[in-house]
């Protein structure tokens, strides 16, 4: 009965040694090692097959052992040798390879020295055995590299195909509703009451659609290195309260209990407000989704030994042990199947680790298991107070001045996009002029002279970057407001639209009352 595979060596170059006698092995054993080479005695051939099954470099034999009952242990060991392995053998033979021991053995890899052989032809043939094996073990690790790539590859191909069936049917989720909303408008007549309620339903469901782009673009920033903080000395009850006005319509949604915890004086970090804000309303919304309604979410801020420590905890479904420590990888979720899952892309979580972790930060789950709840630390390096005590508020905006009809120019080889942002503009009493590539739209320039022009960027033939650097070489449009509007949105691409000429850059969709506030400029 073949022995159990044990777990293969890194890399072995012990030399087995099993000779006739105690004699020969030592005689042999002081030859390795005065080469440096190193060598151990197989007392019998059960002894020789663990040692080999253990891990060795070469095996050395001589016919006169190779006739000793329990050899077959060792041919068996051989035999069994995973199929990058070719195990040396050297056999010290008296008749060379004529002897009739080493003909039955069938051994494979072999080297056959005439005895008695001086020592310098058995350290040298042993060093060649070495080398050999060294090719050998070079070939399994770049075996055991190329399997763990494929399985790498297969894992990512995996989850890029359940994430892309989770992406469809979250974008079909919100688009639903949209679709229908659109066409009970077209048949409802003005006026009706309901026109009123299909419209912020759409509105609705479109800043869902935005959030989960919002969210794609931001773990696409983070992975590839390209998100900036903006670190200023805040303190985090200002984030809970941003946090919690930005998560209110999900929890009234569920019709959830919250309950919140602040301490009286200020815990101040070093952080962005915005990145912050975002990581613990994500914690929130999760800890909503995962929650049955009327459910109870206690969200908690203090400070401890030098951090900042904020928690959120619910009464929701809980945690399953095995996904304590998966929770926040990319595109986890912990059971599609639960009812009171609210769906989702799974990037919610990885996405307040990794802006968690930019802070230098870190941010943990417990549950005591299914239907039991959860709770979400979130932890932070406490920063010292700033010069004043208390923060200073930012100035509000100044409300936008209505301003007298402008001459503006839209550019986008998207037929739709250009007319209703055209037709929005067109509701301000502006005059507008709608082209939808880039030598129509100099052409369109130079007659009409606008005083703003939002073009499209990603246009084909002339794009909008070489539209914005050709209107600028003109006087003319020296001081004409030249906005970007495009689906991309990271800083190189606002650093190559500045560089072009753009004064602003818009990401798609772009709300009315910024594209108002810009014109309010003109």
């Amino acid at each position: 009965m073949a022995a159990p595979a044990a777990p293969e060596p890194a890399v072995s170059e012990r030399v087995v040694i099993r000779a006739p006698t105690a004699r020969d092995a030592e005689v042999t054993l002081r030859l390795l090692q005065g080469a440096g080479i190193e060598g151990i005695v197989g007392r019998d051939w059960r002894h020789a097959e663990e040692l080999i099954r253990d891990g060795a470099g070469a095996l050395i034999v001589t016919d006169s052992t190779l006739g000793d009952p329990g050899l077959g242990s060792v041919l068996l060991a051989l035999d069994e040798q995973p199929a990058w392995s070719d195990l040396p053998v050297l056999a010290l033979c008296r008749q060379g390879m004529d002897a009739p021991a080493l003909r039955e053995a069938r051994l494979r890899n072999l080297t056959v020295l005439d005895r008695p052989a001086s020592m310098r032809t058995v350290v040298s043939a042993v060093q060649t055995a070495l080398r050999g094996r060294r090719w050998q073990y070079q070939i399994r690790d770049q075996i055991e590299s190329l399997q763990q790539a494929e399985r790498s590859l297969r894992l990512a191909d995996q989850r890029k195909d359940e994430f892309l069936a989770t992406l469809a049917h979250e974008l079909r989720n919100p688009l639903a509703p949209i679709r229908s909303g659109l066409q009970l408008l077209a048949q409802l007549p003005d006026g009706a009451a309901q026109r009123d309620g299909i419209r912020d339903m759409i509105d609705r469901q479109m800043s869902q659609l935005l959030r989960l782009i919002d969210d794609l673009l931001e773990v696409s920033r983070i992975s590839t290195g390209k998100l900036v903080l903006q670190r200023e000395r805040l303190d985090l009850k200002r984030v809970v309260e941003t946090a919690l006005e930005s998560c209110a319509p999900l929890l009234a949604q569920g019709g959830h209990r919250l309950a919140v915890s602040l301490p009286d004086e200020a815990v101040w970090v070093d952080g962005d407000l915005t990145r912050l804000a975002q990581s613990l309303s994500n914690l929130v919304n999760n800890a909503a989704k995962y929650t049955p309604d009327g459910g109870t979410i206690t969200v908690s801020l203090d400070a401890r030994a030098g951090q900042a420590v904020l928690v959120v905890q619910d009464s929701g479904i809980g945690l399953p042990p095995d996904m304590l420590d998966r929770v926040f990888d990319m595109f986890a979720q912990v059971n599609r199947s639960l009812e009171r899952s609210q769906g989702g892309l799974g990037i919610g979580l990885a996405l307040v680790k990794s802006l968690v972790s930019l802070h230098g930060g870190e941010v943990g789950a417990e549950s005591p298991g299914i239907g039991q709840g959860s709770r979400f630390t979130m932890r932070l390096p406490l920063a010292g107070a700033p010069p004043s005590a208390s923060q200073v508020e930012k100035a509000q905006p100044a409300a936008v001045e209505p301003r007298s009809p402008r001459r503006i120019l839209v550019v986008d080889d998207n037929e739709d996009a250009a007319e209703s942002l055209a037709m929005l503009l067109s509701f301000g009493g502006h005059e507008v002029r709608v082209e939808h590539g880039g030598p129509a739209a100099l052409a369109a320039a130079a007659e009409l002279l606008p005083q703003a022009v939002f073009c499209d960027v990603g246009m084909p033939g002339m794009d909008g970057y070489e539209v914005a650097t050709r209107l600028r070489q003109d006087p003319r449009f020296e001081k004409t407001l030249l906005v970007a509007l495009t689906g991309w949105g990271s800083q190189e691409d606002k650093r190559r639209s500045r560089a072009a000429g753009f004064d602003e850059h818009l990401t798609k969709p772009a709300g009315v009352d910024l594209v108002m506030a810009l014109l309010s400029r003109v």
